[in-house]
């Protein structure tokens, strides 16, 4: 499950866009005038964030009727609808950019998320996100890889052990390794174990210990994956990373690994081109 965010996402993005108060809007718009509005997608993609953009225009006016047309994880083609708002016209041109920006950047991850899902075909693989998400938008940005049929990684660094290069560099050593493995296991029965592993010689190491769920492949060759998920047959999961691109992800998923993680899916998704227009 992923987290609530300690922070209120909605409010910060309103406080730093509508501030004091919309001067545009104020001077330029009727404060009588109502009628309806929508959201309409230019493109085709995976809808993501939908609830939230909902919620901006509540935030903004509660007397805002509010009407979901398509929900997560539905696909929208060009020219429809995602989002119907009825009310006071000034409330709805306050709210429109920060309801955009959401829709925009979590329906560009779901829909990006939903093409590597479709490159692995039907390999069993599956198609997992990072770390490397935008900072306060994390909980957003997770939902949306979910959305376009991915699975969530750890969330954070609480929630489970990842020991990378830089950890087995600062403190290495197979029996320092497994002890360690025992006393998170003691402490932490439910949580997953993953190791790091450059080489296959690291993955023959890494075999011979305790406690470890997953083998994390990274930049490896695709002869080097297949190689590992032959030696660890029947024991832990393997997990890829490194180099991963709709081009190549295809070639990785038919090694056998278990997963494929892709910081592009968060980092590098580009934008999905929303608008909002009257409606008379």
């Amino acid at each position: 499950m992923i987290p609530t965010p300690s922070h209120d996402v909605v409010g910060i993005a309103l406080a730093e866009d509508v501030g004091a108060g919309d001067l545009t809007c104020r001077y330029f718009v009727d404060a009588a005038r109502t009628g309806r509005s929508r959201i309409f997608s230019k493109e085709r993609a995976i809808v993501a964030g939908i609830h939230t953009a909902a919620e901006v225009f509540r935030r903004i006016d509660a007397s805002l009727a509010v009407e979901i047309a398509r929900e997560d994880s539905q696909v929208v083609e060009p020219g429809q609808t995602v989002l119907t708002v009825d009310g006071s016209i000034r409330s709805t041109l306050t709210g429109e950019r920060v309801a955009l920006n959401f829709l925009q950047r979590l329906s560009a991850i779901a829909t990006l998320t939903h093409r590597f899902v479709e490159a692995i075909g039907g390999c069993r693989a599956r198609m997992l996100d990072t770390r490397k998400t935008t900072p306060g938008l994390r909980s957003l940005e997770k939902a949306a890889v979910l959305a376009g049929g991915g699975v969530n990684h750890r969330f954070g660094l609480f929630d489970m052990v990842m020991v990378k290069d830089n950890h087995l560099a600062a403190d290495s050593g197979r029996d320092r390794l497994q002890a360690a493995i025992g006393r998170f296991r003691a402490e932490n029965p439910a949580l997953r174990v993953e190791f790091e592993a450059d080489t296959l010689d690291q993955v023959r190491e890494f075999l011979l210990m305790d406690g470890i769920d997953v083998i994390l492949l990274d930049n490896m060759d695709c002869a080097a994956m297949s190689e590992a998920v032959r030696l660890g047959a029947g024991g832990v999961q393997f997990e890829a990373s490194g180099g991963v691109t709709l081009d190549t992800v295809s070639a990785i998923a038919a090694t056998g690994v278990d997963f494929i993680s892709a910081g592009a899916l968060t980092h590098s998704a580009g934008a999905i081109d929303y608008s909002l227009e009257l409606v008379e």
